[in-house]
């Protein structure tokens, strides 16, 4: 087992050939025999609306008014949101703002600050 590659989600020594893809038994990862180790565990790449890689931890500004759903508030233009996390889905930043409180936003609608 020492010529298997260790797997790139959580670094088990386990790991077995599955025809074309290695397979992780402690956390069933599987990943392309083809696949270079960093592009198996890369994943998506968040960017804002000007194209700027976006990273935990990011401070941002709203670039668009946007609506509270469910509350007469507006997230109005220039907002600074600090200390983002990216997450997966359709609103992908999960963050606090200053006098409204927890939201999720769309990358598409800030700007890295």
């Amino acid at each position: 087992m020492s010529d298997m590659p260790n797997c790139p989600s959580c670094g088990s020594e386990y790991t077995y050939d599955d025809g074309v893809n290695y397979v992780c038994p402690e956390c069933a990862h599987e990943w392309s025999k083809d696949a270079a180790p960093e592009e198996a565990e890369s994943g998506k790449v968040f960017k804002d609306a000007h194209g700027n890689v976006l990273q935990d931890g990011d401070t941002v500004t709203v670039i668009k008014d946007l609506k509270v759903k469910g509350s007469s508030s507006v997230v109005k233009v220039g907002t600074k949101v600090k200390n983002i996390r990216l997450v997966e889905g359709d609103h992908d930043i999960d963050c606090k703002i200053d006098g409204i409180g927890p939201m999720k936003l769309k990358s598409e609608f800030v700007k890295k600050a």
